[in-house]
């Protein structure tokens, strides 16, 4: 939304172009993948120098993510400016961590390890894509029996977190606390009909299924969380931590494991780039993430790059 120009007038009394009006918006929700990232997985300058004036303006800001805190935390670093480094929080694995940038644990949703364990059981023939995820500063973060690193982007997801895994076998005997998430990772329509069986499982209630879809890739995330959680709750609590309503707050992203947050967010903005479920909610529809959507969705709540360096 653009915002208004006053018409030139010799009563009218002008803004600085270095302070362009404020916001009503006083917290932004960014996804990471697919909306700060462009598509080649870096971060474009665009979006970061969007990002710092939204917090030179005192709007906070808050990464909500499907990543775990290891692997978000680098995109965080460099993203928080230096003189604000509290100004940017982080909502990991689908909404079951809150974390502030150093790694200090504000929220957490654990998934009961008893129903973790019914359900590892019952998906035993998946068990080649399945890795358990534990709040812990070391390698032992993630946990997996086996895996079956035919799939490329299976093999690039767990290549990336390589550091932070150990092997245990059997999985279930790794379940001595409740962990974060379960999450499985394969083909779309595997994962798809994998979500039909965990759905249909007493346990069901106990925990949010959450699915991540790359169709282009033919690669898909299934994350099981506590139950009631994901991201759109997560930011709701974090918004009732800094007293803000909900019509203060603008989320950003573009898949489907965005859309609780979208719909709590008083301003949703869905990227260019997002799958076609999303698009077809009839939310705003900014640039794609190789366009700096991100930046331009920013740049209409808080002042174009031009304006804010006059």
């Amino acid at each position: 939304m653009q915002s208004r120009r006053h018409p030139r007038t010799a009563t009218a009394i002008r803004p600085p172009r270095s302070m362009p009006p404020a916001s009503p918006i006083r917290l932004i929700a960014i996804d990471i993948d697919g909306t700060l990232l462009d598509g080649r997985g870096a971060l474009p300058p665009r979006n970061r120098r969007a990002v710092h004036r939204a917090i030179e303006q005192g709007i906070r800001v808050v990464l909500v993510t499907g990543r775990a805190f290891h692997h978000a935390r680098p995109i965080a670093e460099a993203l928080a400016p230096e003189h604000a480094p509290d100004a940017l929080a982080l909502i990991v694995s689908n909404g079951a961590l809150t974390k502030r940038a150093d790694g200090t644990t504000v929220d957490s949703r654990l998934v009961p390890r008893d129903t973790a364990r019914a359900i590892v059981e019952a998906m035993r023939p998946h068990h080649q894509g399945v890795a358990i995820l534990f709040d812990r500063p070391d390698a032992r973060q993630y946990v997996y029996e086996r895996i079956d690193w035919s799939h490329p982007q299976r093999h690039w997801y767990y290549e990336r977190n390589r550091a932070f895994m150990t092997r245990v076998e059997p999985i279930e005997a790794a379940l001595t606390e409740d962990p974060i998430q379960v999450a499985f990772t394969g083909g779309v329509e595997q994962m798809r009909a994998l979500s039909a069986e965990v759905r249909a499982l007493p346990q069901a209630p106990e925990v949010t299924v959450t699915l991540t879809e790359y169709a282009e890739r033919d690669f898909s995330l299934l994350d099981l969380i506590a139950g009631g959680w994901s991201k759109g709750a997560a930011l709701r609590e974090h918004a009732r931590r800094l007293e803000l309503d909900r019509t203060a707050v603008m989320a950003v992203g573009d898949n489907l494991n965005d859309r609780e947050m979208l719909e709590f967010a008083g301003r949703p903005v869905v990227m260019g780039n997002a799958v076609e479920p999303l698009k077809r909610l009839g939310w705003e529809i900014t640039a794609t993430h190789d366009e700096c959507g991100l930046a331009a969705a920013i740049d209409a709540v808080v002042g174009r790059e031009s304006a804010a360096l006059g």
